[in-house]
């Protein structure tokens, strides 16, 4: 049974509803219900650019014909209280006569920050916070991230053996789990903002990563970390109208020119060591919007993203078969002690077509 009132269940069912499509938006529903326990209007954000959830709620019940005021508005995040890409919500809904407001949690984004709940007070609604507020902060991991510590959710996808093999030693992995965990893995990407991938598997296999096995409101951006600028011009990863922004550790004017001829962004961004600095990377990409970062690269990039303590959750899709020799997870380490491995949390495992999907969080990593 809900924890909270079923409107705001309901909310949140329509708020999952935008996983994919709202980006860099929060994924947020509304749910307007009359005084008599009458649901009026309903609805979630958009895209970018498109109405929030509280317009869409309002739009609808004026569709229906139905007077919203006096009603109550059940939404997920607090209304917001600037001018974005949109006029904020808050407004519309004292212009509405919305007379209280049950909201999941405040907005974390500092240009809200609770203004959206004064603005509300201040004319006289009743607003009510906190009940679904575990829900709406997992739903938008991602949102959260980006604001609270000004770098994305970064999820670690790899496909692997029962023996942790995710390629022979030739790079080979085509295909180590089924179709239904491929396509499985495409819906993972479809959630997210960006890709990110490596040079080594762009020159090994030559992607598209994109989402072609599932439903799809919007490609994710792709995001190439290629220290030497070695992506070539012709690669297949180079599509039509899909932002592309490529990192790199050293210049050279004419591959940059080559490759932004194509519609990358070429981002130079280098370390003391001479590689693309990581972590500078995810801030520079949570100014670009980024709420969620879904990796598929090969060991070396995954290794250095652990290293450097930069992954917060894991998707490892796991095939009923044992490899042997052959290219490991991620490579990092060697540890002084076991007591020293990345600590994990499992929050689910689940069968898929005939392999393992588990999905395990870093610990601590969602506590923002």
């Amino acid at each position: 049974m809900d924890q909270f009132p079923s409107p705001l269940a309901q909310a949140l069912a329509l708020a999952r509803l935008a996983t994919g499509l709202s980006e860099p938006n929060p994924r947020v529903g509304c749910v307007l219900v009359g005084p008599d326990g009458q649901v009026l209007g309903a609805g979630h954000t958009q895209r970018a650019g498109g109405p929030h959830a509280e317009i869409v709620a309002l739009r609808d019940a004026g569709a229906r014909g139905l007077a919203v005021r006096g009603a109550t508005a059940f939404v997920t995040l607090e209304p917001c209280s600037h001018h974005g890409r949109t006029g904020p919500c808050c407004d519309a809904l004292i212009g509405a006569g919305i007379g209280r407001v049950v909201a999941s949690c405040t907005d974390p984004n500092p240009l809200v920050a609770g203004r959206g709940f004064e603005r509300l007070r201040a004319a006289g609604i009743d607003v009510q916070v906190g009940a679904g507020a575990d829900e709406t902060h997992e739903l938008n991991l991602g949102f959260f991230s980006r604001m609270v510590r000004g770098t994305p959710w970064v999820r670690l996808k790899v496909a692997a053996s029962l023996d942790g093999k995710t390629a022979l030693d030739d790079g080979r992995s085509q295909w180590i789990t089924g179709e239904a965990a491929r396509a499985d893995g495409h819906a993972w990407r479809a959630r997210a903002t960006a890709v990110l991938t490596g040079i080594g598997t762009v020159l090994q296999d030559d992607p598209r990563l994109d989402v072609r096995l599932a439903e799809a409101p919007r490609q994710p951006d792709l995001v190439v970390v290629d220290s030497r600028l070695e992506t070539p011009p012709a690669a297949r990863l180079f599509l039509p109208g899909r932002r592309l922004w490529i990192y790199a550790a050293v210049d050279d004017p004419q591959r940059r020119a080559e490759l932004q001829a194509r519609g990358a962004e070429v981002i130079v961004l280098p370390n003391a060591s001479g590689k693309v600095d990581l972590p500078a990377m995810l801030r520079d990409l949570a100014a670009r919007e980024v709420n969620e970062l879904h990796v598929e690269a090969g060991f070396k990039l995954n290794g250095s993203l652990v290293r450097e303590g930069l992954v917060d959750e894991v998707l490892a899709y796991l095939a009923p078969s044992l490899i042997g020799q052959g290219q490991g997870v991620a490579s990092f380490g060697p540890l002084p002690a076991l007591d020293a491995a990345v600590p994990l949390v499992f929050r689910s495992v689940e069968r898929v077509g005939d392999d393992l999907r588990i999905v395990a969080r870093v610990a601590g990593r969602d506590a923002f």
